[in-house]
């Protein structure tokens, strides 16, 4: 008796699991970034009318070849909008067949369509490439009701209808697997970009208590003197307004990037535009020739440790991806507005990222920079090599 009552809740409870996994995915959105028809659809549509036209005209075997021709031609429209409206185009097109198959079965004879209707396996794959897992559910059976009618219609032999139902379900799984694909890449972008803010808020943190351990030992030293040496007390007081002034900046900017509250930072000295000649000696690899022009020392602490890793990133970059290099130029410029970095190496053309698709640590690199409201890019030298230039403005604010 015991077995079985154990038995029982285990049932149940993979019962509740398997449910709460199926409100899981009927719950589950579109994906985020489905496009709106544009030029590659347009010219698609424009390759597809005239072939089907030139089918539905010239193909001697064509079945009720004036409803075949406007089947053909007419749902070439639902191409249009498969990405922005999956479901509605697959209800279209598949809904329309069918109630063609029904037609076919009334009156007797062949399955209208032509040939190039194949491009409706387009409407499958893009329906779980963009669409929720709820209107996948909903359209899986209005797409497989006319594949199943269409085998007795067409007269298709076994072989043949394996085939194209195989040819149906790779659509499928492979809009499936370019959409977790897609969703996998947005985590990780999103954990690169909550990372860099971390990262961020924790340099903010300990420049503030740098800022607020200066203003504890200035006020304890005017108290020391007030009484012996009014001037020096209020020499410390205006020492303690401009700390104090500091703090408040660099805590509005930590509020803004600050994603959790409860973890601790560490209060290491943190790196300075003034280190970055510590970036010649670190390392192995290529030679760093760094140039600083301009008054960095009076950067902002924020700004000046954003510098210092915004270049470390990059000559690290540099050293781990530039084939063939013999130097990498680091060049900071610092003006009464804002502060210019550029470094850029000497490696082959081939180092940089394949793909098109920016590296995590330019993303990571993109994200703290616009943090402190500037802009960084990054790409190929027109002859050899990678430069990576970016612009922070001089006051550092966080946006």
């Amino acid at each position: 008796m015991g077995r079985v009552r154990h038995l029982i809740r285990a049932l149940r409870g993979e019962t509740r699991a398997l449910w709460d996994k199926g409100r899981a995915l009927w719950g589950e959105t579109g994906a985020p970034d489905s496009p709106r028809p544009g030029r590659r659809d347009r010219a698609l549509v424009g390759v597809l009318v005239p072939v089907a036209v030139l089918e539905g005209v010239l193909r001697p075997d064509v079945p009720w070849r004036a409803l075949s021709l406007v089947l053909g031609v007419g749902l070439i429209a639902t191409l249009l909008w498969r990405r922005s409206r999956p479901l509605l185009m697959v209800l279209i097109a598949f809904g329309t067949l069918l109630l063609s198959q029904v037609w076919a079965l009334v009156l007797g004879g062949g399955q209208p369509g032509l040939n190039t209707m194949a491009y409706v396996l387009l409407l499958p794959y893009a329906l779980f490439r963009w669409g929720s897992k709820r209107e996948a559910m909903l359209g899986l059976p209005v797409i497989l009701v006319p594949a199943v009618i269409s085998v007795p219609l067409t007269s298709t032999n076994l072989g043949d209808a394996i085939a194209g139902f195989a040819l149906l379900f790779t659509a499928m799984a492979l809009g499936e697997a370019l959409r977790y694909r897609a969703y996998a890449r947005a985590r990780q972008l999103e954990q690169v970009k909550l990372v860099e803010r971390e990262q961020l808020a924790r340099d903010l943190h300990d420049t503030v208590a740098h800022h607020v351990s200066a203003i504890a030992i200035r006020a304890q030293a005017g108290l020391a003197v007030s009484a012996a040496d009014p001037a020096a007390a209020g020499e410390a007081l205006r020492v303690i307004e401009t700390e104090a002034s500091r703090t408040l900046a660099e805590m509005r900017s930590m509020v803004r990037v600050l994603r959790r509250a409860d973890e601790r930072a560490g209060l290491a000295p943190l790196p300075l535009a003034t280190d970055l000649d510590d970036l010649r000696r670190a390392g192995a690899g290529p030679a760093v020739d760094v140039e600083i022009t301009g008054d960095v020392a009076g950067l902002a602490p924020a700004l000046s440790t954003a510098v210092y890793r915004l270049v470390q990133e990059s000559v690290t970059n540099a050293r781990r991806h530039a084939r063939h290099a013999s130097r990498i130029a680091v060049r900071v410029a610092a003006d009464e507005r804002s502060v210019h970095l550029l470094v850029s190496d000497d490696g082959d053309t081939v180092h940089p990222r394949p793909g098109g698709s920016p590296g995590y640590g330019l993303l990571g690199m993109a994200e703290r920079a616009g943090l402190l409201g500037g802009s960084l890019s990054a790409g190929p030298n027109p002859g050899r090599g990678w430069t990576v230039t970016a612009v922070l403005p001089r006051n550092g604010s966080a946006s």
